[in-house]
């Protein structure tokens, strides 16, 4: 080869390689795949009658994404069993106010080690000294 064939290689594959360098594969925007949900399959009414619904209101035949994973993974509201009805018979009903009162520093807890002592200790404040960080 002669010289000036290698200097015409040469640059040929360096112009190969710097317009490489604008592609970045990492920053692209791509969709979210969780927030695609699967659409109702179209159903033909049995009764032509009837009215069509309002602009913007959700459709009768179709619920949440939550709902439907809800009533895909348990199917439903089922009856309690016997046991579950004996167990709620047995422990009766709550005092009114206990939720309020389950923070009290008279209620007794475990000891959870230094840590969790250090957090409950803290002071209270009005959360304007709080923040949080959403990794993008």
């Amino acid at each position: 080869m002669t010289k000036y064939t290698r200097i015409l290689i040469v640059s040929a594959a360096a112009s190969t390689l710097a317009a490489c360098g604008g592609i970045d594969l990492g920053n692209r925007e791509r969709p979210d795949e969780f927030a695609v949900q699967r659409q109702a399959p179209l159903v033909i009414p049995p009764d032509f009658d009837l009215v069509p619904p309002a602009p913007g209101a959700p459709r009768p035949t179709e619920g949440t994404a939550s709902e439907q994973a809800l009533e895909a993974l348990f199917g439903g509201p089922a009856q309690r069993s016997a046991v579950e009805n004996a167990t709620i018979s047995q422990a009766g009903t709550a005092a009114p106010g206990i939720r309020s009162s389950v923070g009290d520093a008279e209620t007794y807890t475990v000891n959870k080690g230094t840590e969790v002592r250090a957090i409950l200790a803290a002071p209270e404040g009005d959360g304007q000294s709080a923040r949080s960080v959403i990794p993008s």
